[in-house]
């Protein structure tokens, strides 16, 4: 399952460079799939749906930090652990109930994002 940030969280920033996905954004900052990948061009979402790699989406929170779940792997294929989770001071970096994912498919997420 992919890892959330929850309301808890106290804006330190010791989570956002862990990320081997750049699945982290500061809130109210726009994020696109080609952030530190390497996708380019077409990219397949979760849902199906098909969006322009380098197009800017609205951000998923204002005022905290946040996780872009179609690109978080919990560091699957990289680390142990999740490293967002293990940075982070307050533990506001959580698995996400609503997402849950099994390894085979965090691991085909990390292979469609740094191809």
């Amino acid at each position: 399952m992919a890892i959330m940030i929850t309301d808890e969280c106290i804006n330190c920033g010791a989570c956002e460079p862990e990320c081997p996905n750049n699945a982290i954004y500061e809130g109210g900052v726009e994020w696109a799939f080609s952030d530190g990948t390497t996708v380019s061009g077409t990219f397949v979402q979760l849902d199906g749906s098909s969006v322009d790699a380098a197009a800017r989406h609205n951000p998923v929170a204002d005022d905290v930090y946040y996780i872009v779940s179609d690109k978080c792997t919990e560091c699957v294929g990289f680390h142990e652990e999740p490293q967002c989770a293990a940075v982070c001071p307050v533990d506001c970096c959580v698995p996400n109930p609503d997402l849950v994912e099994d390894e085979a498919t965090l691991l085909a997420k990390k292979g469609r994002l740094h191809l």
